[in-house]
C-alpha cells in the first residue's frame, strides 16, 4: 500500500494531554519529535499547561523527547524545553528534512522507531512522513488542555489534504 505523505499513521482526534502512551510503547517508539507551538502550547504561551507538562513527565520517563519547532526564536523553544529539561531544535523549516535528518542522525534509534507528534497535516506530518517516521496528528489544545474548539487551520488543512488525495478527513 502507497504511503500518503498528508496523511498520519495515527489521527486519535486528541490533544497531547490525552494521548495515550500504550499504543505508541506497543509499536517499538523509542523517540517523539515533538512540535511546539499548537501541540505543546496554546497561542503565544510560553509556561506549559500542568496537563500537557504532566503527560511530558509521564512521557519523558519512558521515552526520548526532543523539540522540533519552526519558530525561530531560540529564546521561546529554549524556554519550553528548559521546562522539561529536554533538547530542542528551533527553525527548523518543516516540511524540510534538513534539521529533522540531523537530529534522527544523532540518535541510535532506527526512524521505523521515532515519531513526529504534531498539529500540522502540511508541516508535522509531511515532514515525518517524507522521513519515514511514524506521525501522529494531535487537536491543539487550549489553556488547560483540552481541544480547541474552533481551530480553522486544522480543518483547512484537512479539507486540503483530503482534495489532494489523502483519505484522512
Amino acid at each position: 500500500m502507497q504511503r500518503h505523505w498528508l496523511r498520519p499513521d495515527w489521527d486519535p482526534g486528541l490533544t497531547l494531554a490525552h494521548l495515550p502512551l500504550e499504543p505508541l510503547l506497543g509499536r517499538g517508539i523509542k523517540v517523539l519529535l515533538l512540535d511546539v507551538d499548537r501541540t505543546l502550547l496554546p497561542g503565544k504561551d510560553v509556561v506549559l499547561p500542568p496537563a500537557i507538562r504532566r503527560w511530558l513527565d509521564d512521557a519523558s520517563r519512558q521515552l526520548h523527547l526532543h523539540l522540533v519547532s519552526n519558530n525561530p526564536s531560540r529564546q521561546r523553544v529554549k524556554a519550553v524545553a528548559d521546562q522539561i529539561g529536554v533538547d530542542f531544535t528551533c527553525a527548523a523549516s518543516k516540511p524540510r528534512r534538513r534539521a529533522m535528518s540531523r537530529i534522527i542522525e544523532r540518535l541510535p534509534t532506527p526512524p521505523t522507531q521515532i515519531a513526529m507528534v504534531g498539529d500540522r497535516v502540511f508541516t508535522d506530518v509531511l515532514a515525518g512522513n517524507r522521513l519515514g517516521l511514524f506521525t501522529v496528528l494531535v487537536r491543539p489544545p487550549n489553556a488547560e488542555g483540552f481541544p480547541c474548539p474552533n481551530d480553522r487551520v486544522q480543518r483547512l488543512e484537512r479539507r486540503l489534504a483530503w482534495l489532494l488525495g489523502s483519505t484522512a478527513r
